[in-house]
């Protein structure tokens, strides 16, 4: 009798890699990393992957009857999936909030800028808003004629 046990405990029967997932409950991938560390054993045929799962091994040998994942109540489930809602919720209001930030500091930056222009108008040329404040048209320094004042410095200083 010892001898039919064991016989009928190392009988192999060969599934499908799609059916093997579904009799243990796991996916095709996973049965197929198994395969290529050796943790489940398999034969090939005309092809096709066959998977050797013990013969007592049922479809529902496996699973949980009441078809939940990970085989729990389905009580604990719907806590579970309340609590994950909850988190994405969250996650989703965070991200709200830091699109509403990078809104606002895109708004300050654009107002920033528009206030730079003005005041490096002003710091490049501090002669023209003297004259400008003064009321009077610009005058060209001693030594220098009219057209000196009007032309860029860098024309100027290297000619042309």
């Amino acid at each position: 009798m010892v001898e039919e046990r064991s016989s009928e405990a190392t009988e192999m029967v060969p599934h499908t890699v799609a059916q093997a997932a579904d009799m243990l409950g796991i996916t095709t991938g996973a049965v197929r990393n198994r395969l290529s560390r050796g943790t489940l054993r398999s034969t090939k045929e005309s092809g096709t992957v066959y998977v050797l799962l013990p013969a007592d091994m049922s479809r529902d040998a496996m699973r949980d009857t009441t078809d939940t994942p990970g085989g729990m109540p389905p009580s604990d489930s719907d806590v579970l999936t309340s609590e994950l809602r909850d988190r994405l919720r969250y996650v989703e209001g965070q991200l709200e909030a830091e699109r509403q930030a990078h809104a606002e500091a895109r708004r300050l930056l654009m107002a920033a800028l528009e206030r730079i222009p003005p005041q490096l108008e002003a710091r490049e040329s501090p002669v023209a808003a003297e004259d400008a404040s003064e009321g009077a048209e610009p005058r060209p320094a001693p030594g220098e004629t009219q057209e000196d004042v009007q032309r860029p410095w860098w024309r100027r200083m290297f000619g042309g």
